[in-house]
């Protein structure tokens, strides 16, 4: 693992005022990563009296070695376990309720800049691309799925056009083992490059997404977050992709009764549920100074609310509904 590259968490001043963290509350950080925002909300509250407890979960066991000085805290307990498992995991420690939880969705950098991970193409690497380090490899998949899912998934996750071309090359040229190998071949295909954005770089984000099960993960996570927060409890999301994006917006939009007719002419159903959140905060994006300071901060999105006293609706998400 690549210790030495940046871990520079996206929005965190954002987040921790969307958060409100207050002295005694019992703080969710679902996505670990490198430990920013969990550090941030400790250090937040250590003038006030402090967190009461702080959770931190993540899929990928360098994300627990990274932070193994958190792990011995008093104060934090690390779980291993993707966060559509958090009522799961938080209940192993007698904990059903929590007051804030965060997400940033997506790769950390120490994911993407770690090339033995196989999530980047600009240094070569085994197309491996799993958070977990478990299950199905990137490898895998496309080495052995037909030609229209490699297709669908490509089209699908990662909005690339020449998604059929790019998978009939695929199944004409496997097996691929390395990253290097899979990248030359969606250059070779698509023949031209965008100002700003290698040719792979559609079908690499699609592969990632697919692997990791990573809009599924959000659509559970969302729902469990749901159950989890106290009433007043804070929910902040950081996504980097318009598919997480569109997903959160929806939950939260359906959840606070807040989400638009579809027209005059055919409204959408009343809900049949009393809304779990408040009207969302609007929508925060990175200023041109963080951008500056942090170029993988550009595509960041940061939707955040406040659960109300009502029960929690469930598992049904609309996620692709705009």
């Amino acid at each position: 693992m690549n210790t030495d590259a940046p871990h520079v968490p996206v929005l965190l001043a954002e987040v921790l005022s969307a958060l409100s963290l207050q002295s005694g509350d019992t703080y969710v950080d679902a996505t670990l990563g490198a430990g920013g925002y969990l550090r941030a909300a400790r250090q937040t509250l250590s003038a006030g009296g402090g967190i009461a407890h702080a959770y931190g979960f993540d899929r990928d066991p360098e994300a627990h070695a990274l932070n193994a000085d958190l792990a011995s805290a008093d104060d934090v307990t690390l779980i291993r376990r993707p966060f559509s498992e958090m009522v799961e995991g938080l209940g192993d420690h007698g904990v059903n309720a929590v007051n804030a939880i965060a997400f940033d969705i997506g790769m950390s950098s120490m994911q993407i800049d770690t090339a033995e991970r196989g999530f980047s193409f600009q240094t070569d690497g085994p197309l491996d691309m799993r958070m977990s380090q478990e299950g199905m490899s990137a490898a895998d998949f496309i080495n052995t799925a037909g030609e229209e899912e490699i297709a669908n998934v490509l089209y699908q996750l990662g909005d690339e056009r020449a998604s059929r071309r790019i998978a009939r090359a695929i199944v004409a040229d496997r097996p691929f083992t390395r990253t290097s190998e899979l990248a030359g071949l969606i250059r070779r295909v698509i023949g031209r490059s965008e100002p700003g954005k290698d040719p792979a770089t559609r079908s690499f984000q699609a592969l990632r997404i697919h692997v990791n099960d990573e809009l599924g993960q959000l659509d559970a996570g969302l729902v469990a977050a749901e159950r989890l927060l106290k009433p007043g409890g804070r929910l902040a999301v950081v996504s980097f992709h318009s598919a997480e994006d569109r997903r959160v917006k929806n939950f939260l939009r359906d959840r606070s009764g807040s989400a638009p007719a579809a027209s005059r002419h055919q409204p959408l159903a009343a809900p049949s549920c009393a809304a779990s959140f408040e009207k969302p905060a609007k929508a925060v994006r990175p200023s041109a100074a963080e951008m500056a300071r942090n170029p993988r901060a550009r595509s960041a999105t940061l939707r955040s609310a406040v659960r109300t006293a009502a029960p929690a609706w469930g598992a049904g998400i609309e996620g692709d509904r705009t």
